[in-house]
């Protein structure tokens, strides 16, 4: 029982993922219900985050949100792991340690993706993890996160309507006109 919380590009991605594992169950939790047609596209549950499953034993967190990162730790079973995947800058992050957090022995696990660890490094080449992971996008499936499409002379517009919340996207797809 994982619960992957952030439905954006990053955690829609995750859950697709995971949810390929034989006898995986996924449940994508975000506060935007139009997120829901996506995590059914790619073969998740969904839920707002007051009807999230409890008793994980695995959340992944992908909300970049202190209150996503509580309810995470919130929603783990006993010695059960928040993988990390949030970028927070320079913000400070508040959450509670206390209770549950030391009695049930919950762990938190920061993901960082800028290198392979360096235990695993030697393993596969930056060229072997590139094709791994376009061959892994090649399923159908991840069309649903392409929410809309523009030209490449729209893209002043398109970047600050984007930067704005007023054109709300989780992949906007960039298309190239031959005289372009």
């Amino acid at each position: 029982r994982v619960t992957v919380i952030g439905a954006g590009m990053v955690g829609c991605c995750v859950a697709a993922l995971l949810a390929r594992f034989p006898g995986v169950q996924v449940e994508l939790v975000d506060t935007d219900a139009r997120r829901a047609g996506v995590a059914g596209a790619l073969g998740v549950d969904f839920a707002d985050p007051a009807d999230a499953r409890a008793d994980r034993d695995l959340v992944v967190h992908a909300s970049a949100t202190a209150a996503g990162l509580q309810q995470s730790l919130d929603l783990l079973a006993p010695e059960g792991t928040v993988i990390e995947l949030s970028w927070y800058g320079d913000r400070p992050v508040q959450v509670s340690l206390g209770g549950a957090f030391h009695s049930g022995r919950l762990t938190v696990r920061s993901s960082q993706v800028g290198m392979v660890a360096p235990a695993r490094r030697g393993r596969r080449s930056y060229a072997d993890r590139l094709a791994l992971a376009l061959d892994l996008l090649d399923d159908p499936a991840f069309d649903a996160l392409i929410t809309g499409a523009s030209r490449f002379a729209e893209l002043p517009d398109v970047l600050a309507r984007l930067s704005s919340g007023d054109l709300p996207a989780l992949c906007h797809l960039i298309t190239y006109d031959d005289g372009e």
